[in-house]
């Protein structure tokens, strides 16, 4: 991975380019620069999926302008498969995302091609809401699905496996749609801290949540052990998610007759629909899922590397490139 400088894409008819205000490191990002996630992945291509910034250049025919403040929803559906006529558009056969099979946002200016223009995929900001703010739609969007697809109900007792961003962000979701008790099981004394100043009621390490009974298990870290954990720790007939992806190539032991006896009912996620980004965008706009708290770091388009290298640590809650 390393820094090229190239021409600025030029927009098609109907299409348009933005100039990035702001790209967040996405688990993701790392997983395909880990040589972890190559389904879909285009090689060599520009990572990034979670980014705002302002409208540059116009194509003929877009009904967009030179310097507005844009989001975009980085994932566009083909709309005619049978997934997508189910409602289920996010596990699209036909799916194009940026950061996948088109170059993303850790760049100065990106290319928007006429179907997303044309799709509504392009979403104008409101001037209150900073880019960063902006960005951050997508993943919330993901963890909108995520709460979806296991039904969370309000009023339920829920556990939050893993505190990165993800899940910080299902803490505050949850919170947000009418939890009852929310806890949260992290190695990191500082990520369980950031748990608690989020909204969660309490934070475990794995080793002292033997003892939870919950409504509803969400598993946001791609590790074995926790999913586990979250088989035991989940009442009969209760909701497991699990949320976060597993290592390609790794077949994880997984405790089925927990999930047999217990009647759990599991579920999986996998990315987001257009109207979760928009609802997304909702969520943060009146201030009922504050995302951008989730921001600590800040790195320049040529500090990309150094911003990979501190993610990998673990240093940052989120951090944000702002070329």
């Amino acid at each position: 991975m390393g820094l090229e400088t190239v021409p600025d894409p030029v927009p098609e008819p109907g299409g348009l380019t933005i100039r990035i205000a702001a790209a967040a490191i996405c688990g993701t990002d790392m997983r395909i620069y880990k040589g972890l996630k190559t389904r879909g992945v285009r090689l060599p291509s520009v990572l990034g999926h979670e980014f705002a910034g302002v409208v540059e250049e116009t194509g003929s025919g877009t009904p967009w302008r030179k310097g507005q403040r844009v989001a975009l929803c980085p994932a566009l559906a083909c709309g005619t498969c049978r997934f997508c006529r189910s409602g289920a558009s996010n596990i699209c056969e036909g799916l194009t995302a940026y950061g996948y099979g088109l170059d993303g946002g850790f760049a100065e200016v990106v290319n928007v091609p006429r179907a997303f223009v044309e799709a509504g995929h392009v979403i104008s900001q409101p001037d209150e809401m900073s880019f960063e703010q902006a960005a951050l739609a997508e993943p919330l969007a993901c963890v909108v699905n995520g709460q979806a697809r296991m039904g969370l109900a309000p009023g339920s007792h829920v556990v939050v496996l893993g505190a990165g961003p993800i899940g910080l962000l299902h803490v505050m979701l949850a919170k947000a749609r009418g939890a009852g008790r929310i806890s949260v099981v992290q190695r990191s004394a500082a990520r369980r801290q950031a748990a608690l100043s989020m909204g969660a009621d309490e934070a475990l390490g794995p080793e002292e949540a033997g003892h939870l009974q919950v409504d509803a298990a969400i598993v946001a870290v791609g590790s074995a052990d926790l999913a586990n954990l979250a088989a035991r720790i989940t009442r009969p007939r209760g909701r497991i998610n699990l949320f976060a992806g597993f290592p390609v190539g790794e077949l994880p032991r997984f405790d089925l007759n927990a999930v047999h006896y217990g009647e759990h009912q599991v579920t999986g996620a996998f990315g987001l629909t257009f109207a979760q980004f928009r609802e997304a965008l909702a969520l943060i706009a009146s201030g009922e899922v504050p995302a951008g708290s989730l921001v600590t770091h800040r790195f320049p388009l040529g500090g990309a590397m150094e911003a990979i290298a501190a993610v990998e640590k673990g240093a940052p809650l989120k951090a944000v490139i702002t070329p």
